[in-house]
């Protein structure tokens, strides 16, 4: 994986959503935006998270325990809300485009959608910004707005309501991935 073209990716999605979707929309349609881009992103939250454990709390006992288990947390709600919200985008595009099944268009469009959420667990991980990290999510309205408009041709008249409900899934996907997991853990121990 190259980290240089990854973090311009980002870099891009972050300042010009329009130009980086643009650049994305014309990538050779072999390129798979999971293994290229959400893959290494999740890794990369999870490292955060566990860097961001060990640094915190200083001198416990179980902090390498506790950082594995967070680190796993982060990971697998990351990747499952990924794959959730492919699904719910690829159905909402049949139902509400009235299209036909397009996963991987729409894995690609969540994945790079999700650059944000990817960048806040990357820095909450590190600096705990409980608040912050939910107030700036809201930018995933932005991105996938322009997402929607270029990779996914949504009509203009639907483009709005589309944009609202796919950032809905793919803010709250993870979320939802999260929230069983803990549970499922909580119960398990």
């Amino acid at each position: 994986m190259n980290y240089k073209n990854l973090f311009n990716i980002v870099v891009a999605l972050l300042s010009s959503p329009q130009k980086a979707w643009s650049k994305i929309k014309e990538e050779d349609s072999h390129n798979n935006a999971m293994s290229d881009f959400v893959y290494p992103m999740i890794g990369l939250c999870a490292l955060s998270f566990f860097i961001g454990v060990l640094i915190q709390n200083n001198a416990e006992v179980d902090i390498v325990r506790d950082a594995m288990i967070g680190c796993c947390a982060v990971a697998i709600s990351l990747f499952g809300g990924f794959f959730l919200a492919s699904y719910l985008v690829d159905m909402l595009g049949q139902k509400f485009l009235k299209r036909g099944p397009q996963f991987e268009l729409s894995s690609k469009f969540v994945g790079y959608s999700m650059s944000v959420i990817f960048v806040l667990h990357i820095i909450s991980g590190i600096i705990k910004v409980k608040l912050l990290f939910w107030l700036l999510q809201i930018y995933v309205l932005f991105v996938a707005f322009e997402g929607a408009r270029s990779l996914m041709n949504v009509e203009r008249e639907k483009l709005t309501h589309y944009t609202l409900m796919a950032s809905a899934i793919i803010i709250f996907s993870p979320e939802l991935i999260g929230w069983i997991f803990n549970k499922l853990s909580e119960v398990l121990n």
